[in-house]
């Protein structure tokens, strides 16, 4: 879901679900099944998937924006289509205040949407004047907040750590003192201070992009929510169950990656220098090997989906194993303070 931050794709290209030929294919949905949609969006997916079978679709979003515009596609369904305001971690209470007990298929797409970017009130663009906010559901600590409260050095590892931002530290120490002649509360302050560190480069990528994308992150917590999604998919899928994830920078792929990774080891694949040791049965089978990418012509027609990478599994019947989130290439971060339990 996410392009970089400040993109301005099109305005049919901001309402294209990314790889909606090969998500359908991951998922075949089929008669009287039921899917969930983790991240409903414009509801693209959702669309489709109604679309392919006469199957009901729970679909969650934790921004009330998206929520409140789904009506109309909600009524088009005639009760097949429920959408619920919620973070796609908590999608096992989702489902049971529902009252659903399993579901037939998982999907997500992960991060800030392009309707998002383009409402210069979020606060997600670097290139559109507003402010500092970066909320997706609109709780929790701003990106404003973290900027003015953070030390430098926990603002450069946040920095370095989810906007793998090279310049971190030198960032980190120019906002620390921008900070103190006055509060840095709208998006092209931050992004100038940024750009006057680093310098406008050749290419088209503006200097703000992994400062803004290393923010956001934060301030929505979303590499732990990703994590949290998965384990609670594996635990309400059912056996044969599709799990279909696309993720658009390699913090997300990594995740999913080593979630699938590990959970469609089985014993033969063991390492041989530790052979007593016991591998726990795998819960799903691999669909796509690898990551799959969108096709030249896909990009051509949406340039938001040339980062987009898929994986994709099915669940076995092998008992969910849970986890923590660390252990999955979710960074442990100095915020907690700001952030409550979410760091």
């Amino acid at each position: 879901m996410s392009p970089p931050s400040g993109a301005r794709p099109s305005s049919d290209a901001r309402h294209q679900p990314v790889m909606l030929a090969e998500v359908l294919a991951a998922l075949a949905p089929r008669d009287g099944e039921i899917f969930l949609d983790g991240t409903f969006g414009a509801g693209g997916y959702s669309r489709a998937i109604l679309e392919a079978a006469d199957c009901r679709v729970v679909a969650l979003d934790r921004d009330p924006n998206a929520v409140a515009a789904s009506f109309d596609l909600v009524s088009q369904f005639h009760g097949r289509l429920t959408v619920v305001e919620e973070r796609f971690a908590n999608l096992s209470s989702a489902i049971d205040d529902l009252g659903i007990a399993a579901l037939d298929g998982v999907v997500l797409d992960v991060g800030v949407s392009s309707m998002q970017l383009d409402e210069a009130e979020r606060g997600f663009s670097f290139r559109l004047e507003g402010p500092l906010d970066m909320r997706m559901g609109g709780d929790g600590p701003s990106a404003a907040d973290l900027i003015a409260t953070l030390e430098e050095k926990e603002l450069a590892a946040l920095l370095r750590t989810l906007g793998e931002e090279r310049r971190a530290s030198a960032i980190s120490r120019a906002i620390c003192a921008e900070r103190a002649k006055a509060p840095i509360v709208d998006t092209l302050r931050l992004a100038s201070i940024v750009e006057r560190v680093i310098g406008r480069s050749s290419d088209a990528i503006h200097p703000a992009t992994r400062t803004f994308q290393g923010l956001r992150i934060a301030v929505n917590d979303e590499l732990r929510q990703l994590a949290g999604a998965l384990f609670a998919a594996e635990r309400r899928l059912k056996p044969g169950g599709r799990l279909v994830v696309v993720s658009f920078h390699s913090l997300e792929d990594r995740i999913v990656k080593l979630f699938l990774n590990d959970r469609t080891r089985t014993a033969s694949g063991a390492s041989r220098h530790l052979p007593e040791a016991p591998v726990p049965p795998a819960t799903f089978e691999p669909l796509s090997h690898g990551a799959e990418k969108p096709t030249d012509e896909e990009i051509a027609r949406n340039p938001r989906a040339r980062s987009a990478r898929l994986r994709s599994a099915v669940r076995t019947s092998a008992p969910a194993r849970g986890g923590d989130a660390l252990a999955y290439g979710v960074p442990r971060l100095p915020i907690a303070r700001l952030m409550g339990d979410a760091s």
